[in-house]
């Protein structure tokens, strides 16, 4: 593989988009919406197409189905496809207000991608290598992360939010092998096993290189040895909410591949994740460089 600024690492989905409800509905009960998208999603996805309309060069490491393949072509994302012909794509159905998701999801390959990132996290040639994936085998993950930041590359994550990964005795390996750790305030008291996000704060403070906690509408917080640096989410009229803490990944780190100091990286984050919110999917309300 070619050197580039970033490559994103994790599973991709086509996603079939419910969206303008008025609220979740409740067991048993059926809602009608007129807003229905068919798109692509997944972290690694979202975060690609941003970074990508940003103006970084950017490459996808993901399991991809056809339709995917050609719409991060049409993007300008260089693209490695680590699904074989016969195997299915993932597919994940989403339920979305303009405050909330559910979502019901087929893993398809993905359920077969792990020991396929790894030995292509040995090949992947980039300044940052942001992972967005749960990693179901967290050593030999965290072993290849260690090899990429021994060769001088940095390494972001966002895993998500997983029961079973907070309760993986073998999570602080992979945590160490994160320069930067990008995480919303649910998996930051999750996974720090603390009640709140103030004792969770502290915990990042003294176990991650760099923290940075997405807020949603409030913002986001960098959590380093240094201290704290928070800054504010500008104001939008969100129509779906569906990728924006991908989107913000991918601002703040084109932010950190520009130099951009803390407050700013984070700015630049803020502003990618809040403007993906005026259009349903993960995809479509992403911003072009040119708009910021």
């Amino acid at each position: 593989m070619s050197t580039i600024d970033l490559a994103c690492v994790g599973e991709s989905f086509e996603d079939l988009i419910f969206a303008g409800l008025p609220r979740l509905p409740r067991l048993g009960e059926e809602l009608r919406t007129k807003s229905f998208v068919r798109t692509y999603g997944g972290g690694a996805t979202i975060t690609a197409v941003a970074a990508a309309r940003l103006g970084v060069p950017t490459r996808i490491v993901s399991g991809l189905s056809d339709g995917a393949l050609a719409r991060l072509r049409a993007e300008g994302v260089q693209i490695t496809n680590l699904r074989k012909r016969d195997e299915l794509h993932a597919i994940t159905a989403a339920l979305s207000t303009p405050e909330n998701r559910a979502f019901a999801t087929f893993d398809g390959v993905n359920a077969e991608l792990g020991p396929r990132f790894v030995t292509a996290l040995g090949r992947v040639q980039a300044r940052i290598v942001h992972c967005a994936l749960c990693p179901r085998d967290i050593p030999p993950m965290a072993r290849a992360l260690r090899a990429l930041r021994e060769r001088g590359v940095k390494v972001s994550l966002d895993f998500g939010y997983d029961l079973h990964l907070a309760k993986d005795p073998f999570l602080p390996s992979l945590i160490a092998e994160a320069d930067y750790l990008l995480i919303n305030e649910d998996e930051a008291v999750l996974y720090a096993k603390r009640r709140t996000l103030a004792q969770a704060a502290s915990f990042w403070r003294e176990h991650a290189r760099h923290t940075v906690i997405k807020l949603g509408a409030k913002g986001s917080l960098w959590i380093s040895p240094r201290g704290i640096v928070e800054e504010a989410a500008p104001k939008v009229q969100a129509v779906d909410t569906t990728g924006a803490g991908d989107a913000f990944n991918a601002g703040f780190l084109a932010g950190l591949l520009n130099g951009l100091p803390a407050r700013r990286a984070l700015r630049l984050g803020n502003t990618v994740g809040a403007r993906s919110t005026r259009a349903v999917g993960g995809l479509d309300g992403l911003p072009r460089i040119e708009e910021l």
